[in-house]
């Protein structure tokens, strides 16, 4: 197929300015860069093919078009459109597409200037050789960096004693926006587990389920120790003489190093580890240090290789080619396992079933074209707290209604979109490292650019299986 370089403009500024349209199917948004010495005019060239197409501007987050610009009602609200020509021109060799790009003048209006030069947009291959490579530079710096470096210079670490009532941990855990904490259990001296959002759901679940004899003023009284032993005979989690097996507290030590802790996290599917301290050599008087996680790993990974990412270039290559994240099946294909979507007006009791069930830490709450509108996630269960919402049918609450619980009553609902934290199958593996290392990200939903159609997720967990092996 022949692509010609067309160069457009944006020229009323912005803070950030990105361009998409038919030419790349939506499905990549391309930045535009700011022109020196007009700092209201933003550029960018792009490979299109000889048609009719449609694009949009992106300019601070918000979609625009250019009404200087011929435009139409088009499937994205309004479009500007042009028509793309061929020009016979005569070309001794063909130049590599940056030396096309760079060597293009700079115009102040949408310029449709246009060389016959054929870019090649076949899928990118990944060597193995090339991705045995980046395993083993980033299987030898995790090996060299100990559980210690992820320390932070000030923070805090919230632990629980296993005598405490689910309600009132249920409540703390809300009050401090933290979705897990360890447990601590003074007559052994020792952290013996973790309490998590998911115990919180399979709770409320209990709740929900009229042959428990759990009930809501129970939980006043109910400790956190008698729960974990009710969830061991739930789970059948029992020796031969009927009683609750003990679970081992996964844990690591300051000095274990960065590989060991990453594997002791995807082999057990906790999403945290505690970092304990122990000064004396029976492993009495342990001190909590941190709790650690992928993302705090990742974000020492990206550190390191960010500026040097270009000896290791599967890092620069786009997350759809290669075997990353899950994906929305395609029409025509089969999927090992269906892709957890529900809709706003979903009964929040089916959002903690498909949590359950499909063992995913969130779920995309799209509208009826599949648009993402939000998230609902594991930690979000703590929301529930709030007026003791947990009380209240949770077949007759919506999704909708349980995620205005974790709103601010101030907070408009157009800012909500900002907990939705989105990239593209273009988007580069690096850039996607980057995103996933910030705190309290631990996964992106993957939608095609222009309508946020969700096309896939992709997890910190996917992100280290690949790059571990």
């Amino acid at each position: 197929m022949m692509l010609f370089p067309i160069q457009f403009t944006w020229p009323y500024g912005g803070r950030s300015v990105f361009i998409s349209g038919s030419f790349n199917r939506w499905a990549e948004l391309v930045p535009m860069s700011q022109v020196e010495g007009a700092p209201n005019v933003f550029q960018a060239v792009c490979a299109v093919s000889h048609g009719c197409h449609e694009y949009k501007f992106l300019v601070d987050g918000e979609w625009r078009h250019d009404e200087r610009q011929p435009h139409k009602n088009g499937e994205y609200g309004i479009v500007n459109t042009f028509e793309a020509l061929p020009v016979p021109v005569e070309v001794a060799q063909v130049q590599p597409r940056l030396d096309v790009l760079n060597s293009m003048e700079v115009d102040t209006g949408l310029t449709h200037r246009i060389s016959a030069v054929t870019l090649n947009q076949a899928m990118p291959r990944i060597s193995e050789e090339d991705v045995q490579a980046c395993r083993h530079r980033i299987s030898v710096f995790l090996a060299a960096h100990t559980a210690y470096e992820l320390l932070p210079e000030s923070g805090k670490v919230v632990a629980l004693d296993v005598n405490l009532p689910v309600k009132q941990a249920f409540h703390i855990l809300s009050e401090q926006g933290i979705a897990l904490a360890p447990l601590w259990d003074n007559c052994k001296g020792k952290f013996v587990g973790v309490l998590s959002a998911s115990d919180f759901i399979l709770i409320l679940r209990e709740l929900g389920n009229h042959g428990s004899n759990l009930t809501e003023e129970e939980l006043e009284t109910h400790t956190i120790s008698a729960w974990k032993e009710g969830k061991a005979y739930m789970n059948r989690q029992v020796d031969g003489h009927g009683r609750p097996i003990p679970k081992h507290l996964i844990y690591a030590g300051s000095c274990d190093n960065l590989k060991d802790v990453t594997l002791k996290i995807l082999q057990s599917g906790v999403a945290i580890v505690p970092v304990i301290h122990s000064p004396s050599e029976d492993g009495s008087f342990p001190q909590l240090l941190h709790l650690a996680s992928l993302s705090g790993i990742l974000k020492c990974l990206c550190r390191y290789f960010k500026h040097c990412s270009d000896s290791l270039p599967v890092l620069q290559l786009p997350i759809y080619a290669m075997p990353l994240g899950t994906w929305v099946p395609r029409i025509g294909e089969s999927s090992s396992r269906p892709f957890a979507m529900l809709r706003p007006t979903a009964s929040l009791s089916s959002a903690l079933n498909m949590l359950v069930q499909a063992r995913v830490s969130s779920i995309p709450i799209v509208d009826d074209n599949d648009s993402l509108l939000d998230i609902y996630s594991r930690s979000d269960i703590t929301a529930l707290a709030k007026g003791r919402a947990y009380t209240h049918n949770l077949n007759e609450m919506t999704v909708y209604q349980a995620l205005q619980l974790g709103q601010d009553s101030n907070t408009p609902y157009e800012m909500r979109s900002q907990r939705c934290q989105m990239c593209l199958r273009t988007d580069t593996l690096l850039k996607v490292m980057e995103q996933l290392a910030n705190p309290g990200v631990r996964r992106l939903v993957i939608v095609e650019a222009g309508s946020n159609r969700v096309e896939g997720v992709v997890s910190l967990t996917d992100v280290f299986r690949f790059l571990l092996g």
